[in-house]
Parts: C-alpha cells; sequence; structure tokens
C-alpha cells in the first residue's frame, strides 16, 4: 500500500483476549456490505462477535462471573 504524503497512517494494536484498538475516524465495511462509521478518536472492533453493537467492542468477551475470594482458613458455618 502507497500512503499520499497528506494521508495518515493508521494505527491498530492488536490484544490477545479482547478487541482491536483503532485510532479513528474509521470506516468499517460488514460482511453484507453495509458500512459503519465513527469519528471517535479511538474505536474498539469486537473480534469474538459477541458484542450487541458489533461491530463496535461492547465488552462483552469478558467473563461476567466475579472471582471467588481466597479461602482463609476461617469457617462460616456453625
Amino acid at each position: 500500500m502507497v500512503y499520499d504524503s497528506d494521508e495518515r497512517r493508521c494505527r491498530i494494536v492488536a490484544r490477545r483476549a479482547g478487541p482491536l484498538l483503532v485510532e479513528g475516524p474509521v470506516e468499517v465495511t460488514l460482511e453484507d456490505g453495509t458500512t459503519v462509521t465513527s469519528d471517535r478518536f479511538r474505536v474498539a472492533l469486537c473480534t469474538c462477535r459477541r458484542s450487541r453493537t458489533y461491530p463496535w467492542c461492547d465488552t462483552s468477551h469478558r467473563k461476567s462471573e466475579r472471582p471467588v475470594p481466597p479461602h482463609d482458613g476461617t469457617r462460616s458455618d456453625s
């Protein structure tokens, strides 16, 4: 790809267990041919397809379970 001197390169940050962070503004063409845009300075693109706002990430990939606190050796049952 050749860049014009006036054109800015797009920066994308890939995260192992998360979305792609893209410095905006961005235009995304979906599989069905529709186009969505965002004028934000940075957007998170969903890679797990669980987002209700796909292609934008709404953090649905995160587990909704709370971590179990560590056992401290005391018993609470009487």
